[in-house]
């Protein structure tokens, strides 16, 4: 019988390099998604695979839809076989999926490659922001996701810098083949350095190195609570769970809230360069905004981490999403070039970080056993929303209407900002919530 330790106190320093892994799991999780955007009026020009605004639209679907899969089948299972092999096979599904991207003859073709890279990219986030979670320092849960995305947004500023600095000259394949450098990259290194979860561990009975872990990271030593539990029944129980007294309606919530944010996500990264084309911007102009929405992006997530800290994730959301609104709505107007540059930036800050902050008040919803599971799910069903962008952006573009495809994201946002409100009223409600998550919800709204 092991005898709780008395754990250093967790900070940045003590869990930095977990931090730093995620950071760079994610980085590379936001050049993949981003650079099809990056490319996309490159795309379009190239006739060789026949690509029109609908198949475009259609493609970016697929690639969302395996995202779809891919959330709830690495948060579901994640607690089973463990962090750091689902981060492997995530990592290495979208770069093998880039690679076929380079390599594609046809739309079909290109398709698969995309739906591939989708598997992973899917995968990959809910575990990210689980770990995250888990290490985060005490009372900087929110601020520790809000520096782990802004990563994802770095990634689509490269993203976005090598479609300008390949594309013109080397063709858009080029592109698609830095998208291999993650796993030549950040699976060695989280091979290496990388811990599991001390819960995830106890479940397997590995009970001496979930001591270890935790003690080296600061962490409480796990207990069987926190423990999921083993086998096909522990991931049904998992999925119930999320419909347990004090969450059966903050749930569906969560999950609306996140199809309305990446539905944004997703549709503005997709189509914001092709959209500000159609309003009249240049070819080059228009690919730097989507580099200059995520730099907003990048701001966004380190003002609305420690918003959410203090003031509450929930509220924080909420308030993100209605500027978004706000913002998209506003380029409905042909602006000058400086000003739009100035209005994207700005609805940058609020559009990315309004979803992120739906991840950060789902972590207070659940415990620790089924927090991964909650993710998943939220992440998942939130990535219907990211099959719709980007084929309801292909179809207003089709219809050369810019100025409906941003209305359309702006309603999107008031949806998302509307159903994250109701989050604690819900749970408010019901009876039987348990002492934790009653303590949770004063987390996420205080």
């Amino acid at each position: 019988m092991t005898t709780p330790h008395t754990p250093p106190e967790r900070s940045f320093r003590t869990v930095g390099a977990v931090m730093a892994l995620c950071w760079l799991t994610v980085f590379f999780d936001g050049m993949d998604v981003n650079v099809y955007g990056a490319v996309m009026p490159h795309l379009l020009d190239d006739s060789s695979l026949g690509f029109t605004a609908s198949t475009a639209g259609t493609v970016g679907s697929w690639t969302t839809f395996g995202m779809l899969i891919g959330a709830l089948t690495a948060g579901t299972l994640t607690d089973w076989l463990g962090r750091r092999p689902v981060v492997i096979w995530s990592v290495s599904l979208f770069s093998v999926g880039s690679a076929l991207c380079a390599l594609a003859p046809s739309v079909t073709v290109f398709g698969a490659g995309r739906f591939l890279a989708g598997l992973g990219l899917g995968g990959l986030m809910p575990i990210a922001l689980a770990v995250v979670t888990e290490f985060a320092p005490p009372r900087r849960a929110a601020l520790s996701l809000g520096l782990m995305m802004t990563s994802y947004h770095a990634g689509g500023m490269v993203a976005t810098g090598l479609g300008l600095a390949l594309a013109p000259d080397f063709g858009w394949r080029a592109v698609f083949w830095a998208g291999v450098l993650p796993a030549l990259i950040a699976v060695p290194l989280v091979l290496k350095w990388l811990p599991e979860s001390p819960g995830v561990l106890l479940a397997k009975g590995r009970t001496s190195d979930a001591e270890a872990v935790a003690a080296r990271y600061g962490l409480p030593s796990p207990t069987p609570a926190e423990a999921p539990e083993a086998g096909a029944r522990g991931r049904f129980a998992a999925v119930a769970s999320l419909f347990a007294p004090g969450s059966r309606i903050a749930t569906p919530l969560l999950w609306v809230a996140s199809f309305a944010g990446l539905l944004l996500v997703y549709g503005v990264s997709t189509w914001l360069p092709q959209l500000m084309r159609a309003s009249g911007y240049s070819l080059s102009s228009s690919v730097a905004f989507l580099m200059i929405i995520n730099a907003g992006g990048i701001v966004g997530m380190l003002v609305a981490g420690r918003a959410a800290d203090r003031f509450g994730a929930v509220r924080i959301s909420a308030i993100w999403f209605i500027l978004t609104a706000c913002g998209t709505f506003l380029l409905r107007a042909h602006l000058p070039l400086g000003v739009a540059y100035t209005v994207v930036f700005i609805t940058g800050i609020w559009l990315f970080s309004a979803q992120v902050m739906v991840y950060s008040a789902t972590s207070t919803v659940y415990a620790p056993a089924q927090r991964a599971t909650g993710l998943g799910w939220v992440t998942g069903i939130g990535r219907t929303g990211a099959v719709v962008g980007p084929w309801l952006g292909g179809a207003v573009v089709e219809g050369g209407n810019a100025g409906l495809g941003f209305t359309t994201f702006a309603a999107a946002a008031v949806l998302g900002a509307a159903a994250i409100c109701l989050v604690p009223l819900a749970r408010r409600t019901r009876r039987g919530a348990t002492a934790q998550q009653t303590s949770a919800l004063a987390g996420a709204t205080d």
